[in-house]
């Protein structure tokens, strides 16, 4: 069990559980002409890659002293030694011992410089690779991959945050592109998704035909008006339909016992599970969130425990897709919001810290054994190679095959894919 977490008391804390269709509508305002994509990322020929990008997101900030970029100064350090990896020369926080044998596989940036230190604001910069003041302003990288990555016949969608259980949700966050490349969440219930089966009585026959209805009427009324919202309403029931003929996906249960195990019992362990589950079957993204990371109190005491439920199953997540052939086709990306103070305050906490803070890549795409910037000795400023939110986003893009320098093509506008005043890291991709 994991001790309570002590937050810096943002209300962006207390966001509550959307239903799965709930903020549809919401969303819609800026849809129109989201089919008319002229410009398609490359897209048949990525597509048939079937590449997939895995965001392990720890929400609230870890601190990077603690993880990928430790100190030895007794000022900032903390009291956790740096230990060597399987990769020779690169040494990451002893909190990491099973990780730290899979850096062969990873790459790290030490020198992210983002510049806001607000939870929320500092979401957006990280998921839409573009500094923003709004959630809905441009689509995150998960509805990016979505369309980039995209199947027209996979019955699947494109965008899925996993959960342990739970009714799930429908995100906010395609902007311009659509309801149809939001975020889905969906749980690893037992025996599937938490009510897919039908109601009693309601025989797979009685709800076709109740179906044929509904698009029969959807289709006529479609072919006399021309309406975004029909198009969305039609598209969230189809896939919802889609979802509940492959809810076995989604059951973890059906993984041999020494499978289950090897990921752990944890909520972490289980997400990943089905992260791997859904990488499989070719899914573009997959996020999978960690939350509770905002340690502004006994910062030292909160990341001990915290990592270690992270460690172990998330090295033997980038070994099962190793051993399944599926790391070479997946871009696994540990991500969060900014990185914590290098002063250590009254409390023992580390505070919000977007100047010098890091993040970690392993599988497709990269340059395995890579370490992009530094900081100095403090940890306090980058002194080589600062890079930020929007190299990022080109470089996540490029490493699964997306031309990050192309646009969408939506109802007679040219929307940039990434910010165009930007490139990736080039030394950082494979």
């Amino acid at each position: 069990m994991l001790p309570p977490t002590t937050r810096c008391g943002s209300n962006q804390h207390l966001i509550g559980r959307r239903q799965f269709l709930g903020d549809l509508w919401t969303g819609l305002g800026v849809t129109a002409g989201a089919g008319l994509f002229a410009h398609q990322l490359g897209a048949s020929e990525v597509a048939r890659q079937g590449k997939s990008v895995v965001v392990v997101f720890l929400d609230g900030g870890i601190s990077q002293f603690e993880s990928w970029d430790p100190k030895s100064d007794l000022d900032t350090g903390g009291p956790f030694k740096a230990i060597p990896t399987s990769v020779p020369g690169i040494h990451i926080s002893e909190l990491f011992p099973h990780t730290a044998r899979q850096m062969h596989r990873m790459a790290l940036v030490r020198s992210m410089s983002t510049g806001l230190d607000d939870h929320g604001l500092a979401k957006n910069l990280v998921r839409s690779g573009r500094t923003t003041r709004s959630a809905t302003e441009y689509p995150e990288l998960g509805a990016v991959v979505a369309k980039g990555l995209e199947r027209p016949d996979d019955p699947l969608p494109g965008y899925i945050r996993t959960m342990e259980s739970g009714v799930g949700g429908r995100g906010r966050d395609a902007a311009y592109l659509g309801p149809a490349y939001a975020s889905v969440s969906i749980g690893a219930e037992a025996g599937g998704i938490a009510n897919s089966n039908l109601p009693d009585g309601l025989t797979p026959q009685s709800d076709q035909r109740r179906q044929d209805v509904r698009r029969f009427f959807n289709e006529r009324y479609r072919r006399r008006i021309e309406s975004p919202e029909i198009d969305a309403y039609s598209q969230s029931y189809t896939q919802a339909q889609r979802i509940m003929e492959r809810r076995e996906l989604f059951d973890i249960a059906r993984e041999p016992e020494t499978v289950q195990q090897g990921y752990g019992k944890s909520e972490f362990g289980k997400k990943l599970l089905l992260a791997r589950r859904l990488v499989e079957q070719e899914v573009p993204f997959v996020e999978v969130s960690h939350a509770g990371w905002d340690f502004h109190h006994n910062n030292f005491e909160f990341h001990l425990h915290y990592v270690a439920d992270i460690d172990r199953p998330f090295a033997h997540f980038l070994e099962d897709l190793t051993q399944r052939g599926l790391l070479e086709r997946t871009l696994v990306i540990v991500m969060t919001e900014f990185g914590r103070t290098p002063k250590i305050n009254a409390g023992y906490g580390r505070d919000h810290y977007p100047n010098a803070w890091s993040i970690a890549l392993a599988g497709c795409g990269i340059q395995h054994g890579a370490v992009i910037g530094k900081t100095d000795s403090k940890g306090v400023e980058v002194t080589d190679r600062k890079v930020d939110h929007r190299h990022l986003f080109h470089t996540y893009l490029r490493a699964v095959g997306i031309d990050s320098s192309g646009h969408f093509q939506i109802a007679g506008r040219s929307y940039p894919i990434a910010d165009p005043a930007f490139g990736p890291i080039k030394e950082l991709l494979a």
